[in-house]
């Protein structure tokens, strides 16, 4: 019965063994696999130290660049405006309807060509009545010396040339009173034509207004579409573009709103400028009105005066020192005719107006049938054979600039030309508000190609250093003790040496003692290096390329 237990026994026995060594095969080939990586990292380990030691004996591979010769150029280079070195603008000296005006904005003219009629009715009946009075004069002149011995002969001669004289007064009294009322009808007819062009921007105003009115109202819609698709877009109901659709809406929308303001800057302006014509035409009417009052009681006292001298004639028929008086003030009147004959030429003369240059109309302010009076521009000249180019100069560059200096000009608006000129005028005084002193360059301009108004870039050597030796900016190091390069030689053995820098550009710095042209100096190194320390040179040293340490 024992040994059929034990047979019993004996299965399961063999049963338990082969259900330990199932769960340990696993464990131990885990310990293998822990034992195997544990032994693969330390060697690893001991390969990176030993290559870190052959690293630290290896010597070091450092960057260099070779010292040259070459030029070291500071320029000076800003924005700058082109413009005419003479404007002018032809105004008339008399008032007169314009009866000749044919050029144009862009025509060219010449000096002394005749560019503006008025018209010279009014001034060449004043001519005409001088002459006749001259003429008068002269006569009676020439009666009162021909009647001068026998006494009873000459007072009566004095007695006629007197009632001729009072004949005089009383036509130009008329004249005067004539030509008084149609100055006063043309000064009204300006007053009127004024008041219509202040109506008119008066209106150009306000459309303005109401178009920034309505720029405004959509630009606020476009504010609120952007609100409302931007909200949308963080809820995730619509798309990226559409945000960016509304974004440009209102900036397009804002654009719009500042053209607006700028037409009614536009509107503002012209309507200024037309008050400030119709207060000059109004004013030219208060001169022409007090002008010919003054003229007309001028010549209501010349009739009195010549009634007065005909009256005395009269009553001193036997006065002979009378008749001599009576001559020199002939005399006197001949020259005053002659006087008052050369204003009226000169007046007349003033209706013609000719080019004062050569050059170009650059504004044409009023058109044939207008009526101009003194100081109101009709056109605006500009000369063009040479322009001047005008730049800003800041105060610490300003001592390198000198009269005749060359300089080039460039513009954005001709592309491939390349303008050369010189320092022609130096504001010694600079602007209060930039500090900025203006330059003026004067360039040929015998192509017509430069515009006044159009925007340049002008660029000038304000300082040259000829024939320096040069190493890049990086090879320098400045410390305490001033300024060091390390310098490699053909055995590739370091040398720290002290040198003395000079002037520099964007890329090289000026040695002017401790280098000669031809050593190589250390740009970049991967470690710090010292005197004497032995290197591997592994190519030209580049700012900023990797992450090595500058030397």
């Amino acid at each position: 019965m024992d040994n059929d237990a034990k047979k019993d026994d004996r299965p399961s026995r063999i049963g338990r063994a082969r259900h330990y060594v199932l769960v340990l095969m696993p464990l131990l080939v885990l310990a293998g696999l822990i034992a195997w990586r544990v032994q693969g990292k330390m060697a690893e380990a001991a390969a990176q130290a030993e290559q870190r030691a052959a690293r630290m004996r290896m010597a070091p591979q450092v960057a260099v660049a070779t010292a040259t010769v070459r030029d070291i150029v500071h320029t000076f280079t800003s924005v700058a405006n082109v413009e005419a070195p003479l404007n002018v603008r032809i105004s008339p000296k008399v008032t007169g309807r314009i009866d000749y005006l044919e050029v144009h904005e862009g025509d060219r003219v010449r000096l002394g060509q005749v560019l503006v009629r008025l018209d010279p009715s009014e001034l060449q009946a004043a001519v005409n009545q001088q002459r006749a009075n001259l003429a008068e004069a002269r006569y009676r002149l020439a009666q009162a010396q021909i009647t001068q011995s026998p006494t009873v002969v000459s007072v009566e001669s004095q007695i006629k040339q007197q009632e001729a004289e009072l004949a005089s007064s009383q036509a130009d009294y008329n004249q005067t009173r004539q030509n008084y009322n149609a100055q006063v009808a043309a000064a009204e007819a300006a007053v009127t034509d004024a008041q219509g062009r202040v109506d008119s921007a008066n209106a150009a105003v306000a459309n303005a207004q109401a178009a920034i009115r309505s720029a405004q109202a959509n630009l606020d819609n476009a504010q609120s579409k952007y609100n409302r698709t931007y909200s949308l877009y963080k809820q995730g109901f619509v798309a990226a573009q559409d945000v960016d659709d509304a974004r440009t809406a209102v900036s397009v929308q804002q654009a719009a709103l500042d053209v607006a303001r700028g037409q009614l800057n536009a509107a503002i302006a012209a309507r200024d400028s037309a008050t400030a014509q119709k207060n000059s035409a109004l004013q030219q009417l208060d001169i022409v009105k007090t002008k010919g009052k003054a003229d007309i009681e001028a010549a209501r006292a010349k009739v009195v005066q010549a009634q007065a001298s005909l009256d005395y004639a009269k009553a001193n028929r036997a006065q002979k020192p009378a008749y001599q008086e009576n001559l020199a003030a002939l005399r006197s009147a001949v020259a005053a005719a002659q006087a008052m004959l050369k204003n009226a030429e000169a007046q007349l003369a003033n209706t013609v107006l000719t080019s004062p240059i050569d050059g170009y109309v650059t504004g044409r302010f009023m058109d044939p049938g207008t009526v101009a009076t003194p100081g109101q521009p009709i056109l605006a000249l500009q000369a063009m054979q040479d322009v001047w180019v005008s730049v800003p100069v800041p105060e610490e560059v300003s001592p390198k600039i000198y009269m005749g200096q060359p300089a080039t000009v460039v513009l954005d608006a001709l592309p491939g030309h390349t303008f050369h000129g010189r320092v022609s005028q130096i504001n010694p005084s600079a602007d209060p508000t930039s500090r900025q002193f203006t330059v003026r360059i004067t360039i040929d301009n015998h192509e017509r190609l430069l515009k006044p108004g159009m925007f340049a870039r002008v660029t000038m050597v304000t300082d040259k250093v000829t024939g320096a030796t040069v190493v890049p900016r990086e090879a320098v190091r400045q410390g305490g003790t001033g300024a060091t390069v390390m310098v490699v030689d053909d055995q590739g053995v370091v040398h720290q040496r002290s040198v003395e820098v000079g002037t520099s550009d964007s890329a090289d710095i000026v040695i002017t003692r401790g280098i000669s042209p031809g050593e190589k100096v250390i740009t970049m190194t991967a470690m710090r290096l010292r005197d004497g320390m032995r290197v591997r040179v592994g190519g030209a040293g580049h700012p900023g390329r990797g992450r090595r340490r500058r030397a």
